[in-house]
């Protein structure tokens, strides 16, 4: 009994020492603190803006009437294609979001297009030419942007879809031509005394390129044929401005209110050719043309569809070739042109442009050759330059969109065929 107690208490004063030695040694626990955790970001829901700023802007498209206010919808619509296209890719709302981005992105097309055209409705007093005026606006609102081009180019509405001069630019600046600026002034219905008009009369010497290419063919210089597109322009309200010395310019645009009396244009106007281009619309025209002044077509020249919609006249019948005298007061416009550019150090370069084989028949391809040979004469003896590209390799039918008039990938190729040709006298920068 004793020696258990012995025992017992034995133990009992080892565990004391050994809890006091662990009082002792051991420091007492502090309590464990955690750092807060960052504020929680919120993400921007930018499905959400977008469905917004696409409110706002078809709020704004109720009672849009003036340039700011429908220059303020297409931003509105830009806006939230923006913010839809700014949706991450792994959100599960990213498939709604593009679609509704391209939704937004029709509608800003829309919206775009009709503030570029109350831009340009408020211009300076008619040409009675719908397509010169307009023209003529985005060629003033071109300089102000970008400076007087380099090239420029003029004639009729072959032209106008005939030569694309961002082409061009590419075609020449690889053969070591680069940053060259080109605009294409052209005007559908411009005979040669019409660009007389516009480069000696409308436009001022300080706004010509150092290069000019006049693109086109024997109908615009045949002095047999009653010149209604010049007629109309020299009794013209515009025409009037100008004799009285007074210029058209950009601050014209706002400050002179003209009446659009569609009527007298369509009497004044000049004789449409019986093509897609004629029939269009000229507002459909014009909204087609690119910031560098070109019509881009894509469509193809495919006789048997064309002629169940067209008439086939024959060049007996045609009165652009009705009557032809290559001498006159075409021929005058030609001579002044010539002078006027050669008396400013510019360069001319006179291009007569390709027409199918199916328009060239006997009565058109005669008048063809006797004007080829006429404008080699003429640029022997003046001193201008002259290109024939009625040639083979362009008279293909996947390069026009009518008989007559060359679509995109011609306009592309007939840039490539004047960029290839080293003997041009091509402005440097």
């Amino acid at each position: 009994m004793l020696k258990k107690n012995l025992i017992t208490h034995s133990l009992t004063a080892t565990a004391v020492l050994i809890l006091a030695a662990c009082s002792t040694t051991s420091p007492p626990k502090k309590p464990v603190t955690t750092a807060p955790a960052p504020p929680t970001v919120p993400q921007p829901d930018f499905f959400s803006e977008g469905v917004r700023s696409a409110i706002k802007a078809s709020n704004l498209a109720q009672t849009a009437k003036t340039p700011q206010q429908l220059n303020d919808v297409a931003l509105a619509w830009l806006k939230a294609v923006e913010y839809m296209q700014k949706v991450p890719p792994h959100s599960p709302k990213r498939a709604f979001a593009q679609k509704k981005a391209a939704e937004y992105l029709q509608n800003f097309t829309i919206a775009q297009k009709k503030a570029a055209k109350s831009d340009l409705s408020v211009s300076f007093p008619t040409f009675n030419s719908h397509i010169l005026d307009q023209q003529l606006a985005l060629y003033l609102s071109y300089l102000a942007a970008v400076g007087k081009a380099d090239i420029l180019i003029v004639g009729s509405s072959r032209a106008l879809q005939g030569i694309n001069p961002k082409s061009l630019q590419q075609s020449l600046a690889t053969r070591g031509y680069s940053g060259l600026q080109i605009y294409n002034f052209s005007v559908n219905g411009a005979t040669a005394q019409v660009v007389d008009f516009m480069l000696r009369k409308l436009l001022k010497p300080e706004q010509l390129p150092r290069m000019i290419i006049w693109a086109d063919g024997v109908r615009a210089f045949n002095s047999g044929r009653l010149d209604r597109t010049y007629q109309a322009i020299l009794s013209s309200p515009g025409y009037e401005r100008l004799v009285a010395g007074i210029y058209p310019s950009l601050g014209e645009l706002t400050s002179i209110s003209v009446p659009n009396n569609q009527d007298s244009f369509r009497l004044t106007s000049f004789n449409p050719i019986q093509t897609a281009l004629g029939q269009k619309k000229q507002s459909e025209i014009i909204n087609q043309i690119d910031s560098n002044g070109f019509l881009p077509i894509l469509s193809r020249f495919n006789p048997s569809q064309y002629y169940q919609i067209n008439p086939k006249v024959s060049g007996q019948f045609d009165k652009d070739y009705a009557e032809l005298q290559l001498d006159g007061e075409q021929k005058k416009a030609l001579d002044n042109i010539v002078k006027f550019t050669q008396s400013l150090k510019i360069t001319l370069l006179f291009v007569n442009l390709p027409l199918t084989d199916d328009y060239l028949d006997t009565t058109r391809y005669t008048a063809e050759q006797k004007f080829v040979q006429k404008m080699q004469q003429e640029s022997r003896q003046q001193s201008f330059l002259f290109r024939n590209l009625s040639l083979a390799a362009l008279r293909h039918n996947n390069y026009f969109q009518d008989p007559s008039h060359i679509n995109s990938d011609g306009a592309a190729a007939v840039a490539r065929q004047l960029a290839a040709d080293s003997s041009i006298p091509w402005p440097k920068r």
